[in-house]
């Protein structure tokens, strides 16, 4: 029986799993608490993995590449096209919003206010980059710090010559056996998605929709116009791969990150799946993925700007070229300082209203009529963000002459 399971594609076991999740969520919701356990122990072994990964992948990645300068190549390649697919995915949002225009008449006085506390500035997040203490950004997960610590360790293990060696295959070394530990994690991938599909809709309901319905089709329309449009046309014309075999080979990781609602979460999946199934040389995928787990927020980039017009549109703010200009700007810088963790968009709201003239009371009442229903929205707009960055990822290794193309047109297995 184990056998037969195994010889089973992955992506199979997890479509199965997320549609028993969704019909056990609607037979038997009051006995999905019985299952929540196997959800979080899922999400927990995954995030585990997070930190050491972003830490020990970028730094072997980056020894790998033997070259400083050509770490500023791979690296300014990379954040060039997450700025651009950041700042395609707010105009999409906005586009989404001026079109649908789900904040018309929506009473957001009934909403329970939930205040956000002061945004973070630019200048502490700038600061925050450097970490006073290695262990306890690795303890908090922070994903900016430990990036640059990485690219530390990894540049001085390179300028270190030949006294660096030795520890540059240490840092291959354990990156290799962390990424066997994704795999054996991943196995479990079918019995996390079916109990967290069956809480949060047991949750949230299918019915609560009805109250943001009009908001719940412009996320959707949003994400699927990011996908099929901004990324298609990045793959096709830059990385000059098949969109539809690169789509299907990327399928565990879209289960991830619509199950688990967290780009951090899905980053340790989409490592393997970029060097197993998409063919990109570990140097690339170890320095470009982890970056993208930072500041990669397609998703996140489409929900605060259409979010943000979703505000205007309910207080009845007058929509003037400057306002456009003023949420396409702030959202996109506010997209990347998020954190790859789930509703964390909500969170940097504050940041992009305050510039368009909105208060905090009224920001406030934006999150509380939002929030009870966001993880759903979420687990949705969660998905163009983990194809962007293996998008991006997938078009640098093309550039660098590190995608192997055998890889990826080779015939699937079943």
């Amino acid at each position: 029986m184990l056998r037969r399971w195994f010889a089973i594609p992955l992506w199979k076991r997890v479509l199965a799993a997320l549609v028993l999740g969704l019909a056990f969520a609607i037979v038997a919701p009051s006995a999905t608490p019985w299952v929540q356990f196997m959800g979080d122990l899922f999400v927990r072994a995954i995030r585990m993995l997070v930190a050491p990964i972003v830490l020990v992948t970028i730094a072997s990645g980056i020894t790998t590449l033997a070259d400083p300068r050509r770490l500023g190549s791979v690296g300014g390649r990379a954040v060039g096209l997450f700025a651009l697919t950041t700042a395609i995915a707010v105009a999409v949002g906005m586009l989404v919003a001026v079109l649908v225009r789900p904040g018309e008449g929506v009473p957001l006085g009934s909403a329970a206010p939930y205040a956000l506390g002061e945004p973070v500035t630019p200048y502490d997040q700038l600061i925050g980059i450097i970490p006073l203490n290695i262990v306890d950004a690795l303890a908090r997960g922070d994903m900016l710090a430990l990036i640059f610590v990485a690219i530390l360790v990894g540049v001085a293990t390179v300028l270190a010559g030949e006294a660096g060696k030795p520890f540059a295959s240490l840092l291959q070394s354990t990156s290799a056996v962390l990424l066997r530990m994704v795999g054996i994690v991943m196995e479990a991938t079918p019995f996390g998605v079916f109990a967290l599909i069956a809480n949060a809709v047991a949750q949230n309901g299918m019915a609560v929709f009805v109250n943001v319905a009009w908001l719940a089709l412009a996320v959707v329309l949003g994400s699927a116009i990011q996908i099929l449009l901004t990324h298609t046309l990045i793959l096709r014309l830059l990385a000059r791969v098949p969109v539809g075999r690169f789509l299907f080979e990327i399928t565990d990781a879209l289960a991830v990150a619509f199950s688990t609602a967290s780009s951090g979460a899905t980053l340790p999946v989409a490592m393997r799946i970029a060097e197993n199934n998409l063919g990109v040389g570990r140097s690339i995928a170890s320095t470009v993925l982890p970056l993208g787990a930072s500041i990669g927020k397609d998703g996140t980039a489409m929900y605060v700007g259409l979010l943000s017009m979703f505000a205007l549109q309910a207080f009845g703010t007058p929509l003037t070229p400057t306002i456009y200009a003023l949420v396409l700007l702030t959202g996109a810088l506010a997209a990347f300082g998020t954190a790859p963790v789930p509703s964390a968009s909500l969170f940097m709201l504050a940041a992009v209203l305050s510039a368009a003239g909105v208060s905090p009371e009224q920001t406030a009442l934006v999150v509380g009529f939002v929030l009870p229903f966001d993880r759903l929205l979420d687990m949705t707009r969660t998905v163009p963000s983990a194809v962007a960055n293996l998008t991006v990822t997938t078009t640098v290794a093309r550039w660098e002459g590190e995608l192997d193309d055998a890889v990826l047109r080779a015939p699937p297995v079943e």
